[in-house]
């Protein structure tokens, strides 16, 4: 920005901001040491000296930052990480070219990295709390870049400066409509309307209950396969994600196949659904599979069950199976789903009891306002999805960049509370899934060890929802041929990944794997989208294909069109 004079804070202002991190690190380290003396004396359980080195090691780094700053020539360079070297925050040329911006910039970074490794240096702590620590401290760390606040922000004063202060109107005005709307705002809430230009694959409501519309859609090609595709989106989030413009559509796509393709479209919580508990998901998943078979005739379906939908899927298999009706599912496809949660990431620190208590009480009316939800998922990428839009639109007071997919993540969903509760505590705190027996469902004992029916598990690499490793243990409990597939990026884009985008990977082994360590290591990638091979992998289930005529068309069967598709519940709020 080559005329604008960016207005930098003194140099008092710099040393206060340097010593409230500073002092952040110190009360960590102190803490630590009287939680050590505090300790049993336990011989070689705990010892301060982690601690101290870590105190040691931060003091002696903040005396090599102001010595670059005050005596440049003769200081020790500043060495970033790679990952520090890859920070958005941080790609403006100020933070590099101006000197107080570098040392803002460099200040927070070894502050940051120390608090990190101050974390490492407490003893006394077990793995999970050590975890949760972790996972504060960084959002304490995110959460206090300079990048977040005006003074210490060259881009937020040069847009003071450009726009003379209409940009904190502006700023101002993004934040008050975002404290009205209860929610942050990602992206421009009027570019994308769904049944307009997202969610627009052409098809029918063709059954409804109070739970759920099963939209069937128009087949695009003359012949379809014999076998349909049934498709259980999570009810966290609305179905569309994998119907979003066209170009993005796996909806689209499947139907482009040669698939008689159904969706599932949860309705959004609200007092009436105070009563449904998993069992309802179960039953909904069963009776979608029955109405589909009877609707055209068939003995069986293809069924993707995506997240947590998944996870109900993997229950529904164990039910149909036990009663004998496992012939139902032909084959059943996981999208970053979980059924064993030991390993279930992040999200194992909102289950405690003191998160439960909280869910409790903000849940009114018997289900929990979809926001909550949101935040939740907002936090853990909070550099990502909270202040990375406190930085651009509340202090630079920048317009909203329309992204379909973030429209979609922002068009939350209420959950029947009591459920919700359920399934935090059954599921992810105490992982009673993976306990044989543990849990009935629909008066059956579940078993997953039972299910053998054909499986393909799609993970996502990067996923911070479904971590790869914790999708993986689905081959630890099934008992049924699997196909395991690691695509590249995470819960969403490593999804919703078509192949005319050509973007990204996954990867394959045909080969016996313990772990995902041994399946990583003998795995062949392939570049771009996974989406033919598991077409392909369908396929090999039976080819057969019928006319695209009669039943197969939505509304010229048994079954009477009762709404253009999307429907109606995927607009209700």
């Amino acid at each position: 920005m080559s005329e604008t004079k960016t207005t930098a804070p003194d140099l008092a202002d710099m040393q206060h901001w340097t010593w409230v991190l500073g002092r952040a690190q110190q009360m960590m380290l102190e803490a630590g040491v009287e939680m050590t003396k505090a300790a049993p004396a336990m011989p070689g359980m705990f010892d301060a000296a982690p601690l101290l080195q870590a105190q040691a090691d931060f003091w002696g780094d903040t005396m090599k930052l102001w010595q670059r700053f005050l005596d440049p020539a003769h200081a020790e360079p500043f060495h970033e990480t790679p990952e520090q070297a890859r920070d958005k925050r941080f790609k403006a040329p100020e933070w590099r070219e101006q000197p107080v911006f570098d040392f803002i910039r460099q200040s927070y970074l070894t502050i940051a990295d120390h608090l990190l490794k101050g974390v490492d240096a407490v003893e006394g702590l077990d793995a999970k709390q050590k975890d949760q620590l972790k996972f504060a401290t960084r959002g304490f760390v995110d959460a206090m870049s300079p990048t977040n606040f005006a003074a210490t922000n060259p881009q937020v004063l040069n847009r003071i400066v450009e726009t003379k202060g209409e940009s904190l109107l502006k700023g101002l005005e993004n934040m008050l409509a975002d404290i009205q709307r209860g929610q942050l705002t990602h992206t421009d809430t009027n570019a994308f309307e769904v049944g307009r230009n997202i969610a627009t694959t052409p098809g029918k409501v063709v059954h409804r209950t109070r739970l759920y519309e099963l939209i069937q859609y128009t087949p695009t090609t003359e012949m379809v396969l014999a076998t349909p595709l049934v498709i259980f989106p999570p009810w966290i989030n609305r179905f569309y994600i994998l119907d979003l413009t066209a170009e993005k559509s796996f909806i689209a796509w499947a139907v482009a196949q040669g698939l008689s393709v159904f969706v599932v479209s949860w309705k959004s919580a609200d007092a009436s659904l105070a009563d449904v508990m998993w069992d309802d998901y179960v039953a909904a998943q069963i009776d979608a599979v029955d109405t589909i078979r009877d609707l055209l005739d068939v003995p069986a379906v293809h069924a993707i069950g995506y997240c947590v939908a998944g996870t109900t899927l993997a229950a529904t298999l164990a039910v149909l199976t036990a009663r004998g009706e496992a012939a139902k599912v032909a084959s059943a496809t996981f999208f970053t789903a979980q059924v064993d949660f030991a390993d279930a990431g992040e999200l194992l620190h909102f289950v405690d009891d003191d998160q439960l208590a909280m869910i409790r009480q903000v849940s009114t009316d018997g289900y929990l306002d979809g926001r909550y939800m949101a935040a939740t998922f907002n936090l853990l990428r909070g550099r990502d999805l909270i202040w990375n839009y406190v930085s651009n639109n509340y202090l630079m007071g920048q317009d909203y960049v329309p992204f379909d997919l973030l429209h979609w993540n922002g068009d939350v969903t209420n959950l029947p509370s009591a459920w919700h509760q359920s399934y935090l505590t059954d599921l992810y705190r105490d992982n009673r899934l993976a306990q044989p027996g543990s849990l009935s469902v629909l008066g059956v004992p579940l078993d997953l060890t039972t299910v053998r029916t054909p499986s393909y598990v799609q993970a996502g690499r990067e996923d911070h929802i479904a971590p790869a490793d914790s999708v993986w243990k689905i081959t630890d409990h099934f008992a049924g041929p699997l196909r395991f597939v690691l695509a590249g990026s995470g819960h969403i884009a490593g999804v919703v990944n078509p192949p005319a985008a050509q973007k990204y990977q996954y990867w394959t082994n045909d080969a016996p794997a313990a772990t995902l360590e041994d399946f990583v290591a003998g795995a062949t990638e392939t570049k771009g989208s996974w989406w033919p091979d598991w077409i392909g992998w369908l396929r090999d289930f039976g080819a057969t294909d019928v006319p695209a005529t009669g039943a197969r068309v939505p509304g010229e069967g048994k079954l009477a069109a009762i709404a253009d598709a999307p429907g109606e519940y995927v607009r209700t709020r």
